[in-house]
Order: C-alpha cells, then sequence, then structure tokens
C-alpha cells in the first residue's frame, strides 16, 4: 500500500469530501504514474479520480463499526513519532 495514503474511516469529525478527493488523486496518480496527465489524457485522468471519489464515498458510508471513532490528532502524533524515529 502507498506509504502516503491514508485511513479515512471511522474518524470523528468524519472524512471530508475534500480528503476522499486528495486520496483519489493519490491512488489515480500511483496507478498511472503521472502526477500530471498531458492535456490528451487529462479527460481521462479527471474521469477516474470522480470514479474512484464515487466508489471511495459508497464504501465510507457502507462500512458499519461498533468501534470508537479515532482520534485524528492523536493519529497524526503517532505517524509523527514514527517519522521522527524513522528519519532521525
Amino acid at each position: 500500500m502507498c506509504r502516503n495514503i491514508k485511513i479515512l474511516y471511522n474518524f470523528e469529525p468524519p472524512t471530508t469530501e475534500d480528503e476522499v478527493q486528495a486520496a483519489a488523486v493519490q491512488f489515480v496518480r500511483k496507478v498511472s504514474g503521472m502526477n500530471k496527465p498531458s492535456r490528451a489524457n487529462e479527460a481521462a485522468f479527471e474521469r477516474a479520480i470522480a470514479a474512484v471519489s464515487a466508489a471511495t464515498r459508497e464504501l465510507l458510508d457502507e462500512l458499519v463499526t461498533t468501534a470508537p471513532p479515532r482520534d485524528r490528532e492523536a493519529d497524526a502524533e503517532r505517524r509523527r513519532a514514527r517519522a521522527a524515529a524513522r528519519y532521525a
């Protein structure tokens, strides 16, 4: 799994559309191998981002859990601590 793609499920406050869109962009960039598509590929790139965003939102809306919601700040702190240990 790509290291930069973050978990989006079961957070308080809930995942925003911007976060879903950003994850879709990352995924499409990774799969296509392009950071920015050429003009010839731009429409396909945008359609793929829209499709991945829709599928992601549908998945997040349908998942069910009894676990308490995650704390965004606590997760961010854990990621920062791991990065500090890895790159110190």
